[in-house]
This record gives structure tokens, C-alpha cells and sequence, in this order.
């Protein structure tokens, strides 16, 4: 469990934690409330399930991450969680949805489809957060020091 919330003091781990936030989270807006041309919570959830035919749970679940990650990520509380559940989530779609387009995105409009190089910058960055956590300004910091403390 200490090993959930040890980190450093590290300005980079702040900086990668809160880009990731702020790039995350108008997805899960997107999804849960309609916001920024997302179709919310019930349209979405039709086209993952009718659609990507992706189970009601799992998508509740990518609802969740993408919606609350993202809070959790800007205030530092269970960094590495949310941090995995995106690594899990962009091989997944990776594998699944957009491998087969290639690397590239849909600049130009004539591929079929959008390549993978966004989700692999959130790998990049979800392994970052995974090996080095929260960093500077985090609950998880403030937490794994508490703990420490309990045991000393």
C-alpha cells in the first residue's frame, strides 16, 4: 500500500500529472456530461455498447477514468491508478480500434481513420506516473508521508 502513494518532490512528475488532467479530461466530459461535441453519458454509452460492443461495465468504468482520473490527476490522489487504467485503456484502444490506421493522425482527412501516436503519448506519459508518481503538490505525497510517520 506505501509503495501506491510514495513519491517525490519531483516538478516534472507535476508537470506530466497536470498535462495529463487537462488532456484527459474533456474526453471523459465529452462522454459523461456532452460537453465539447460529446454526445454524454447516454449516447455514449449506446455507441460503446451497440457500437464498440464493449460491455456496459468496462464502459462505465472508461466513463469514470476519464471523467474523475483527471480530477484525481490535478489534485495528486492516486496517481498510479488512474495512470494505469489509461496505459490499460490506450493499448486497448490502440489494439482494438486504431492500430490498423497507422501512426499517424487524420490530418488531412484521407486515411480511413485516426492513427494511434496520441494514444502512445499518453502511455508515454501514464509510464512516467506510474515509475515516478505524483510528485511536488500531490495528496499522494502529503499520504505516503503520513504513513511513514505511523510507522516510525
Amino acid at each position: 500500500m506505501k509503495a501506491l502513494f510514495k513519491t517525490g518532490a519531483e516538478w516534472s512528475a507535476l508537470i506530466v500529472r497536470l498535462t495529463l488532467a487537462l488532456v484527459i479530461f474533456p474526453h471523459g466530459a465529452q462522454k459523461v456530461l456532452g460537453w465539447f461535441g460529446g454526445y454524454g453519458f447516454s449516447g455514449t454509452l449506446n455507441f460503446f455498447t451497440h457500437v464498440l460492443h464493449v460491455p456496459v461495465v468496462l464502459a462505465v468504468l472508461v466513463f469514470v477514468l476519464e471523467f474523475l482520473g483527471p480530477l484525481g490527476l490535478v489534485v495528486g490522489l492516486l496517481t498510479r491508478v488512474v495512470a494505469a487504467g489509461l496505459l490499460v485503456e490506450m493499448i486497448d484502444v490502440i489494439v482494438k480500434i486504431h492500430g490498423h490506421n497507422g501512426f499517424f493522425m487524420n490530418w488531412t482527412g484521407k486515411q480511413a481513420g485516426e492513427g494511434f501516436e496520441y494514444h502512445l503519448l499518453i502511455i508515454g506519459m501514464a509510464l512516467a506516473l506510474l515509475i515516478s508518481g505524483a510528485g511536488r503538490w500531490s495528496l499522494d505525497r502529503l499520504i505516503g508521508e503520513l504513513m511513514e510517520e505511523g510507522e516510525a
